[in-house]
C-alpha cells in the first residue's frame, strides 16, 4: 500500500517546506523554504531522513493528519501537545503510526512554528528543484487543506540519534551593516539602540517590528535593488522589517542591516508582542 498522509485539519496555516529554491532571484523567484532551519533539520534527523527532506511547517495552530500506511513522524520547533488517536504522545521523539491512526499537533505553548517530519519525506512534486510552498509567488504546493493527500517517499528505519539541543530563543538578532546604513540618521547605531516589538502582521515574508521610528538621513527615492534573506529594510514609516524566506527579490526602500544566518531561525518563533533587540555582529 502506498504510504501517504491524509490532512484531516490543516490548522490556520500549514505548508510543505524544504531547503527552498536558491539561485533563482534573477528570475524574480524567492528562496522560500523552512524558516527555522535547526528545528526542521532535527525533525528529519529524528526520523532517519536526509537533512533536506520536505517537512510540514505549521503556524500557531497545529495540524491533524491520518496515516494512510505505516510511517514514522517526529515534531520539533515550537513545543506543542501531541496525540495519537487521542492519547498523549511524545514531542521531539520518533512516533510510529499504523495505517489509519490519527496524529494531532495542538497549538504551541511557546513559539510560533512547529515542524512535522515523516520517514521518507513529503514527496509532493518539486518546482524548480524544491517542494517548498512560497506564499508570496504561489510557487510549489498550495498551503494544506482538509482532504489533501500527501505522498510519502521511501524511508529508512529511524535509528537512535544523539539529538542536539536546539538554540534558546532570546530575541537578540545579530546583524552586519547593510548596503544603505548611511540612509539612517545616525547610521545603523540607531537600529541597535532601539527597543522593538513584533507586530501581528508578521508572516513568512517578513518579521515586522514596531518601536520609535528610525529617522532618515536621506529622503530622496532609492531605485529598486536586490534584497537578501535577513535584510532589515526601513520603509518611510521608520519601522524596520526583517525579510524572511518568502521575501520579494527586489525593493525600493533602504536595507540598513542584515541578520546573521545563525540568528534568522528566531524570526520563525517570535510572537506578536515579543521584544527584539539588534546587536552588532561580533559583540
Amino acid at each position: 500500500m502506498p504510504r501517504a498522509l491524509h490532512v484531516v485539519d490543516p490548522g490556520p496555516l500549514s505548508t510543505v517546506q524544504d531547503t527552498g529554491r536558491p539561485g533563482h532571484a534573477h528570475l524574480g523567484v524567492p528562496r522560500s523554504g523552512w524558516l527555522d532551519e535547526p528545528a526542521a533539520t532535527l525533525a528529519n534527523r529524528l526520523v532517519g531522513n536526509d537533512p533536506g527532506a520536505a517537512v510540514i511547517e505549521t503556524t500557531v495552530g497545529g495540524v491533524e493528519l491520518r496515516a494512510d500506511g505505516a510511517v514514522t513522524v517526529a515534531v520539533t520547533g515550537a513545543a506543542a501537545p501531541v496525540t495519537v488517536d487521542g492519547r498523549a504522545a511524545a514531542w521531539g521523539e520518533p512516533l510510529s503510526l499504523r495505517p489509519g491512526q490519527v496524529f494531532r499537533l495542538g497549538p504551541p505553548r511557546a513559539g510560533v512554528r512547529s515542524y512535522v517530519a515523516v520517514s521518507g519525506g513529503v514527496a509532493v512534486p518539486a518546482v524548480l528543484g524544491s517542494r517548498a510552498t512560497d506564499v508570496l509567488s504561489g510557487l510549489g504546493p498550495a498551503p494544506l487543506s482538509a482532504g489533501d493527500e500527501l505522498p510519502v517517499g521511501l524511508g529508512a528505519s529511524p535509528r537512535p540519534v544523539d539529538a542536539p539541543r536546539l538554540p534558546r530563543l532570546d530575541g537578540v538578532l545579530r546583524v552586519d551593516p547593510g548596503p544603505r546604513a548611511d540612509w539612517l540618521d545616525g547610521g545603523v547605531r540607531r537600529l541597535l539602540d532601539g527597543a522593538w516589538q513584533v507586530t501581528a502582521d508578521s508572516n513568512r515574508v517578513g518579521l515586522r517590528l514596531a518601536g520609535e521610528a528610525l529617522p532618515r538621513a536621506r529622503t530622496d527615492e532609492l531605485p529598486s535593488e536586490g534584497i537578501v534573506l535577513g535584510g532589515v529594510q526601513v520603509p518611510p514609516d521608520g519601522q524596520p522589517l526583517v525579510f524572511l524566506a518568502d521575501h520579494p527579490t527586489t525593493g525600493g526602500y533602504p536595507v540598513v542591516a542584515v541578520v546573521l544566518a545563525g540568528d534568522r531561525w528566531q524570526c520563525a518563533q517570535l510572537r506578536p508582542g515579543d521584544a527584539v533587540r539588534f546587536r552588532a555582529a561580533g559583540r
